[in-house]
This record gives C-alpha cells, sequence and structure tokens, in this order.
C-alpha cells in the first residue's frame, strides 16, 4: 500500500515512488492436519497443503468464516515451512517452462544497459540525484559541483550488508539548504524499516547519529542548514504490531546537540490547541527563507489534511502555538510557501482542484484570494521557487506544468516530450525547476526548465538509451464501460502486430488512493513485445488520471467500479482481437490486488491467468496489520456497517468458491513486507489452491529477502519480472518463451 507524503516542497522526495516504478517495471470445512497436508504434497508433487481452522465471527449479522487466520501469526512454527514449500513449488513451475532462462537473461540485459538518473535536486552550489550506472544493482547518490562537474558517489547501497548478507537499500534522502550535509535513511532486506543517517558532502564522513523507525522520516531542513525536523515512530520496538504506526512525534534534531536528546515539537496530546488522531502524522515543515514554519496533520493515506502557521522562532524555543489555517473539510491537498505568501491547492467545491493564496503571517483559508480557477484538468500538484509557484496538471494520466509568476500571470511550461512528471523539484531560493520525464516510450530523462531561456532541455545527467523503440507503438484509447465511464486504455506493442486474438496480453491495473499510472517506460516491458506480447494498462476508477471524481467513483462502497472497469477494458481487448481470453492475463500489485483478486472472482472465465504482486487479497483482515489504521481511511473500517460491506465486497479471500474452474495464478509477496503482509497473498493462495478444480497451477512465489518492491535490487526485480513474463507467455500456449 502507499502512505501519503506532504505537500511537495523543494526536496526531492519524489525518488520514493521513483524507484518503486523503475524498480518493478510497471511495470491480497475440515481441518487438515498440518503433517498429513504436507505428506500428501510430496506425493502429488504439488505444492503444500495449508491446514484449514476456520474462525468464525459474525459483523452486522453477517458471518465470516476465515480458515487461514493461523497465517496472521509470524510465530507459528508451521508457518515459514509452509511458505519455503511453496515457493520452491512456485520456482520449481516457473523454471521448467522451457526458454525462461533465455527470457531471464535478455530482461536482465534489456534493464542493465542503461544508466538511469532521477531526482535531481539542487542545494548551495551542488547538485544532488541518484543514479544506476549501467548494470548495476541499486541506486546510490551523487553530487556534482555543477552540471558539468564530475559526479562523485556519496551512497552506494551495494557496497554496504545487513546481517546474513542480506543487501540493504537508500530509502529516502534530503540535503541540507547549504549543501554540506545529506540526511537519509538505509533499510536491510526491502524492509523500508530505516535508521536516519547524517553525512558531511565535503569529506563523505558518516555522523554517529543512529535514529531507527524513519521509514516515513519526511525530513525539513532549517533554513540555516543548523538541524532538521523528522519523524519515527512512537516505539521502534514494536515493529510488527497494529499499533506500530500510531502517535508518532515530529522531533528537532540540531547537529550542535550537546546532550545528543532531540526535542518532541508536536505529538499527540502535546497541545490543546493541536488536536492530532492517533492515526495522523504531524508533519513540521521548515521555510526555505522567512520567519514562518507549517504544521500539517496528515492523516496516513488521506489526501486532504489540516494546516496550522506559527513563527519559526517560537517552534525552535519550544512555545509555538499554533493558529489554524485550513480544516480537514477544507481539502487541501497541496501546499507550498515562501517568506511572505502561502498557496493552498483545494479541492473543495472545484473536483479538478484550485490554487489559492493567503500572506503567511496571517494565514487563513478563509480570507485567500484565487490565483488559479479550476479547469478541465486536475491540478496535481504546486511547487515554489523563486520565479513562482509551478502547476502539475493531469488529463487521463498525462502531464503538463505550467508557471504562476510574481505578477500573476499563468504561462505554460514547454515540455519537449507527451507523457508524464515523474519527478519534480524547486527551491524558493532559485529560479527553474527540475524535471523527471518519462513516457510509454521515453526513457526516464532529466530535463530543467530555465525562466530566463524560456525552455526546457535536457540536463545531460542522463546518458542516451542505447535501445531502439522505433519497432513499437503506444495506443491511447477510451472504453465505454457497462456504466458509460470513458475508461482510458493505454496499450503497446509492435507496430503491425496482427490483430489476431492469439497474441499473448498482459493487463495491469491499480485504482486506489488518486494514484494516476502516468506514461512510464520500462525497458524490461520490451522483452515481452519483441515477443508478439501486448502490454496494457487499464486506467480504471479509483486511480487519479481524472482526480477526486475518478477516485472516489472507486472508493469503498464504489470499489466495484475498479475491477468491473477492469473486466470492462478486458472484453474490449479481446472483441477488438488484441487477444481472447485464452491469451490473456491480468496483473495488479499492492492496493491492485483487490482489482485483480475480485476480476478473478467474478469473472475466472475471462483471464488466462492473474498475477498480484504483494496485493491486498483479505482486506477484511488488513486493518489488523501495521499498515492497517492508516489505510481506514482509503478503504473503510470493520467496527460500521458500511465500512464492513465495503470491506466484504472487495475481498477477494471471501469471494472463492469451491468447485469453481480458475485460471492459473501467480501470487508474489515479501517476507519482509511493511505495507501488506505476507499472510495475505498466502491465503488467496491457500483459498483458491483449496477451492479450484481447473487443475491450472496456484503459485505463491515468496522473496524471503524482499519486502513491497521499494528496496529490491534490480537482480531481484529481473528476476520476478522474467516469471511474470514467462507465466504470461506459457498461459498463452506458448512452447518456448525464450
Amino acid at each position: 500500500m502507499t502512505r501519503s507524503t506532504p505537500a511537495r516542497q523543494a526536496d526531492g522526495r519524489q525518488a520514493d515512488a521513483l524507484r518503486r516504478r523503475l524498480l518493478q517495471g510497471l511495470s491480497a470445512a475440515a481441518v487438515l492436519p498440518w503433517m498429513g497436508g504436507a505428506a500428501a504434497a510430496r506425493r502429488t508433487g504439488g505444492p503444500p497443503v495449508a491446514p484449514r481452522e476456520p474462525v468464525s465471527e459474525t459483523f452486522f449479522g453477517h458471518r465470516v468464516i476465515d480458515p487461514y487466520r493461523w497465517m496472521e501469526n509470524a510465530k507459528d512454527p508451521r508457518w515459514e515451512p509452509y511458505m519455503r514449500g511453496q515457493d520452491a513449488y512456485a520456482r520449481r513451475i516457473l523454471g521448467a517452462i522451457s526458454g525462461r532462462d533465455r527470457l531471464r537473461a535478455r530482461v536482465a540485459q534489456l534493464s542493465g544497459g542503461s544508466t538511469v538518473v532521477a531526482g535531481v535536486h539542487a542545494a548551495g552550489s551542488k547538485i544532488f540525484y541518484e543514479v544506476r550506472p549501467a548494470g548495476t544493482d541499486s541506486f546510490k547518490l551523487a553530487v556534482r559541483t555543477d552540471l558539468r562537474g564530475a559526479e562523485r558517489i556519496l551512497i552506494d547501497p551495494t557496497a554496504m550488508r545487513g546481517p546474513g548478507g542480506v543487501h540493504v537499500s537508500l530509502d529516502w534522502w534530503l540535503p541540507a539548504p547549504d549543501g554540506e550535509r545529506v540526511v537519509y535513511g538505509l533499510s536491510e532486506a526491502g524492509s523500508e524499516n530505516s535508521v536516519l543517517h547524517v553525512m558531511e558532502v565535503a569529506t563523505g564522513l558518516v555522523l554517529p547519529l543512529r535514529i531507527a523507525g524513519t521509514q516515513y522520516a519526511q525530513p525539513s531542513w532549517l533554513p540555516d542548514s543548523s538541524g532538521f525536523f523528522y519523524s519515527r515512530v512512537a516505539d521502534p520496538a514494536k515493529l510488527g504490531h497494529v499499533e506500530y504506526y500510531l502517535n508518532g512525534p515530529r522531533l528537532l534534531h540540531r547537529l550542535d546537540s550537546v546532550d545528543g536528546v532531540d526535542r518532541v515539537v508536536m505529538v499527540r496530546g502535546m497541545d490543546p490547541a493541536v488536536v492530532v488522531d492517533e492515526r495522523e502524522f504531524p508533519i513540521v515543515v521548515a521555510p526555505a527563507s522567512g520567519d514562518y514554519a507549517l504544521l500539517q496533520l496528515q492523516g496516513g493515506v488521506r489526501r486532504e489534511n489540516p494546516l496550522y502557521v506559527a513563527p519559526l522562532a517560537d517552534v525552535l524555543a519550544g512555545r509555538a502555538q499554533w493558529q489554524p489555517v485550513c480544516s480537514l473539510e477544507d481539502e487541501v491537498v497541496d501546499f507550498a510557501f515562501d517568506d511572505k505568501d502561502l498557496y493552498l491547492l483545494s479541492t473543495r467545491g472545484a473536483e479538478n482542484g484550485r490554487v489559492l493564496r493567503t500572506p503567511l503571517a496571517q494565514a487563513r483559508i478563509d480570507k485567500a484570494s484565487e490565483v488559479v480557477p479550476a479547469g478541465p484538468g486536475v491540478i496535481e500538484a504546486i511547487a515554489m521557487a523563486r520565479d513562482g509557484v509551478y502547476v502539475t496538471s493531469l488529463d487521463g494520466g498525462y502531464h503538463t506544468l505550467r508557471r504562476l509568476e510574481r505578477d500573476g500571470r499563468l504561462d505554460l511550461v514547454p515540455l519537449p516530450w507527451e507523457g508524464a512528471i515523474a519527478g519534480l523539484s524547486t527551491d524558493a531560493r532559485q529560479d527553474g525547476a527540475w524535471l523527471d520525464g518519462t513516457g510509454w516510450l521515453l526513457p526516464l530523462t532529466s530535463f530543467h526548465f530555465d525562466p530566463a531561456e524560456g525552455r526546457t532541455a535536457p540536463t545531460g545527467l542522463t546518458p542516451p538509451s542505447p535501445l531502439d523503440l522505433s519497432p513499437y507503438e503506444a495506443r491511447r484509447l477510451l472504453v465505454r464501460a457497462r456504466d458509460g465511464a470513458q475508461v482510458p486504455l493505454s496499450v503497446l506493442m509492435k507496430k503491425g502486430l496482427p490483430l489476431n486474438g492469439r497474441n499473448p496480453a498482459l493487463v495491469e491495473a491499480y485504482g486506489s488512493y488518486q494514484i494516476a499510472i502516468n506514461p512510464f517506460f520500462s525497458p524490461r516491458t520490451l522483452a515481452l513485445l519483441e515477443r508478439g506480447g501486448v502490454f496494457a494498462i487499464a486506467h480504471v476508477r479509483g486511480g487519479g488520471e481524472y482526480g477526486r471524481r475518478w477516485w472516489k467513483a472507486g472508493q469503498k462502497l464504489e470499489k466495484p467500479n475498479t475491477w468491473r472497469d477492469l473486466i470492462d477494458c478486458c472484453e474490449y481487448l479481446i472483441k477488438a482481437r488484441y487477444a481472447s481470453s485464452k491469451t490473456l492475463t491480468i496483473q495488479g500489485g499492492s492496493a491492485g490486488g483487490i482489482t485483480v483478486g475480485m476480476a478473478l472472482t467474478e469473472r475466472p472465465d475471462l483471464f488466462a491467468g492473474v498475477i498480484s504482486n504483494v496485493g491486498v487479497s483479505n482486506p477484511l483482515r488488513a486493518e489488523f496489520s501495521p499498515n492497517g489504521p492508516p489505510n481506514i481511511d482509503e478503504f473503510g473500517t470493520v467496527t460500521d456497517d458500511a465500512g464492513f460491506r465495503g470491506l466484504l465486497a472487495m475481498d477477494a479471500t471471501q469471494h472463492v468458491r469451491r468447485g469453481a474452474r480458475y485460471p492459473a495464478v501467480l501470487l508474489t509477496v515479501g517476507m519482509t513486507d511493511p505495507r501488506v503482509q505476507a499472510w495475505e497473498g498466502a491465503k488467496m493462495a491457500a483459498w483458491l489452491q483449496y477451492a479450484s478444480v481447473s487443475h491450472a497451477p496456484v503459485l505463491l512465489r515468496v522473496n524471503f529477502d524482499a519486502g513491497h518492491g521499494l528496496g529490491s535490487t534490480r537482480t531481484q526485480v529481473d528476476a520476478q519480472r522474467a516469471d511474470e513474463f514467462a507465466f504470461v507467455l506459457s498461459r498463452a500456449g506458448r512452447r518456448d518463451v525464450g
């Protein structure tokens, strides 16, 4: 699942989402004795059979039976052997697919053949960015004195190893305004369980400071670079408990601290005038320059958040009297500010968003004036630079960028590509904007907009891609859903590919958190297209392609629109003969597990295969996992009638039916996943293996040293993507996938 971030400031935090996209290639009766089931599995050569130990609960008059509740106990002695047995079976089946090793080699060649640069951020006189050089496994943090200066690697996770030799990942980072230090988080085995570090840039010296539990640190440096605000969990020792993300504090770290004790600047119950819910993250943001700081009460995955303002000097002195700027009802979803004005992006009364401005010293939304009115495009984000406010807008997944100048003019920023802005970084002390641009057939490229020249040009940090993309095309389609909604459908394929109904097709969908699947380039996908495959994205409701209305139309009790949009898009592709029900596989990850899981249980006849990556399969129980409480705003809670009904409707495990003929299914999970617990995929696999009579394989592929995917290495993702493509091609009838 995805957790929200504070308003986009000049801090390069978009690198987190970039890594996820780049690395994943976007790319949840009778009791069988454990030994008896395992023995039967060994005799038949199949996967281990999960014991069924039914737990019955009644919610608002509806009885729910969960036969695999025991899997939620990671200390159960059966748990790890069961997962290892499932993984061994899955890898044996996948490894036996003819040509799979050649396919894997090709995927690795494609993913490792280019240098990838992302998240450029200027600080002081230096330029910081993430880079994954060609042939390497993980992103590193690099610095240059200017665009033509020599590159120096500051942080190289590939040179680090955790206990047992597990890999280490760079989770997040932020340089100080003067560029002299950088604060960053490292975690092991893809767990995202970050430990905060500070490095001196000039010398590479890592200071002794180590702070655990900083998965969502979201640091904000003081304008004089003397320290930073950051967040951590309330008790890092409670990792794995349902209350892990509750009541986390916001703290201030001073680099010259004598006692080494960081002071709490906001936590629940600290200030009677600021009511903080246990699920909210108080985020104090320092100004780039000026006298005022902002406090945002960030509600987990909630987009709308209250804001407060106080003099920075009072915050530092521990006597802040926070004044409210806006409430939850004002629907402020982003903000940006300089030393004089606060800009608010609000969707209240304007589903596509409008931008308001209020003097920072007396900031109040009811006194704010409108500076960017709502329009046909969705205003997605705002960012402050010295020359003005940069406004990112979205239409069906495609981005445009405008600049609100100091004199009130709103000009279009020229973008030399059609597609997405995968990262945007600005600084209130500097003119212009740094952009990460990409498209379906445009490799991720670093750009800079120079307002003095009025043009956006490549920075030169991204080397030219060695890939020939001329044989491929991207089609932008609209599909009429059963209720009349027009659902965007993106299709990638070889030029001239015959539409004969026999092409292997992989259709991806997500549909949650108002997250749009924007055009993005994945070199790994070429391995599927080269083999005559079709890759498609169904931009289903619940996502953000058309803003708030598109999101709300696929949320909670409206969630069925999400998987039915996917079903309708697949029916269109079949009718138009891009593929057939014998050659088409659907795929969803994380919250997209709801989408594909419910499409599977509702229309098992429509697909040759289904892939769920670290997917939410059991949302009725997700609320009781560590990442569950922060996600109640998105999916609902079993503690009220409407919430329970919505969760039941989207719970794929509760819709698996004994005796049904399900297609082949590949589920992947990470044992260190902090967002979607591995037992969700394990339960779904157990249900399907128990219920299906089709004899199509149900495979549970387990990564024991990986989590949700953000910290996975290139090699790990290459191996998984190759298995997924081999699964797609083999289910479509290809005897050799190499």
